[in-house]
């Protein structure tokens, strides 16, 4: 079972910016696994700069959910993941272990071809997103 921390970051088009990692396929949230002791926020927080070069701090993330999931690039393994949302702050650019950024539609039409996502954003980011834009009407 893998941990991990992911920031969603979405703009005003209602598209959320993900990351393919080398050697990959899926395009993910940017995030990463928890270090030794490290809290789901601090590994996100650490793994966004490492990532995509974005410094946020505590108050600049809320809580999204976590979830159980299958891991996007590792056969037959499980995941648990925290998601927090953030207003992008700056300009993202592939950094360390990325290979591309991608901003995907957060809220795809029934039907979409999502195969080349991960099941984290796939299947719980994505509906999460889609029932609270619902809620505020």
């Amino acid at each position: 079972m893998l941990t991990v921390a992911a920031i969603c970051f979405e703009d005003s088009e209602g598209q959320v910016l993900t990351v393919r990692k080398r050697g990959t396929t899926k395009f993910m949230l940017p995030g990463g696994k928890l270090e030794p002791g490290e809290s789901p926020k601090a590994a996100a927080l650490r793994e966004i700069e490492e990532e995509v070069g974005i410094v946020l701090d505590d108050a600049d993330v809320t809580l999204l959910g976590e979830w159980r999931t299958a891991a996007a690039n590792e056969a037959a393994t499980g995941l648990i993941g925290t998601v927090y949302l953030a207003e992008l702050t700056g300009t993202p650019r592939a950094r360390a272990e990325i290979a591309e950024l991608r901003w995907v539609d957060a809220y795809p039409s029934p039907g979409a071809d999502l195969a080349d996502l991960a099941p984290l954003l796939s299947e719980c980011v994505m509906p999460e997103l889609r029932r609270r834009r619902d809620a505020r009407g």
